[in-house]
């Protein structure tokens, strides 16, 4: 289908539609894709918690999201799917100097919230509660774990701005990223 590149990193916020472009993009080409949201779910499953529980344990044992994130890191350098997507899996790219298309899926914190509502069911007040709160708990992980802000563009090599297209859209612009 004309496409070089063997691998794509998709990260993004909760909301923002990195789930919906990884099934897109699945079912064009046929590819394997890892989520590291989900990674993150099943392991909180795992341990019977919720997530907002479970990302509080993360806040609270460094070891666990460590291990996670050497997972990721270990897809990332083996080649074993196409698709990586988790909200650092362009920053390991990154670091790691993985050849690959990096992109990020930037959507407001309204949008994000509006989406989540839909998904989910719950009122937009509490959507966007939990999504600025869930923001702010990973970034100050992120940032005293590795000394890195989800929120710089810098390891990206490309960032769309998704805010208002829809999914649609969004695949289109991928493709032509990833043919071009």
């Amino acid at each position: 289908m004309g496409v070089d590149m063997a691998k794509i990193t998709i990260s993004g916020h909760p909301g923002s539609g990195t789930s919906s472009l990884v099934q897109k993009l699945m079912e064009h080409y046929g590819w394997d894709s890892v989520n590291g949201g989900q990674i993150f779910r099943d392991e909180a499953k795992a341990r019977n918690l919720s997530l907002q529980e479970f990302g509080e344990l993360c806040k609270d044992d460094e070891m666990i999201d460590r291990q996670l994130d050497e997972r990721l890191k270990e897809i990332i350098s083996e080649d074993v799917v196409e698709i990586v997507e988790s909200r650092l899996s362009g920053w390991w790219a990154f670091k790691l100097e993985e050849n690959c298309i990096r992109l990020w899926l930037d959507v407001s914190d309204e949008e994000r919230a509006n989406r989540v509502v839909n998904r989910e069911g719950i009122s937009f007040e509490q959507a966007l509660s939990e999504n600025s709160e869930r923001a702010k708990i990973d970034s100050q992980r992120y940032m005293r774990m590795y000394g890195l802000d989800p929120e710089q563009k810098q390891p990206y090599t490309h960032v769309l701005d998704a805010t208002h297209i829809g999914i649609d859209e969004v695949f289109k612009l991928t493709l032509e990223i990833l043919e071009g």
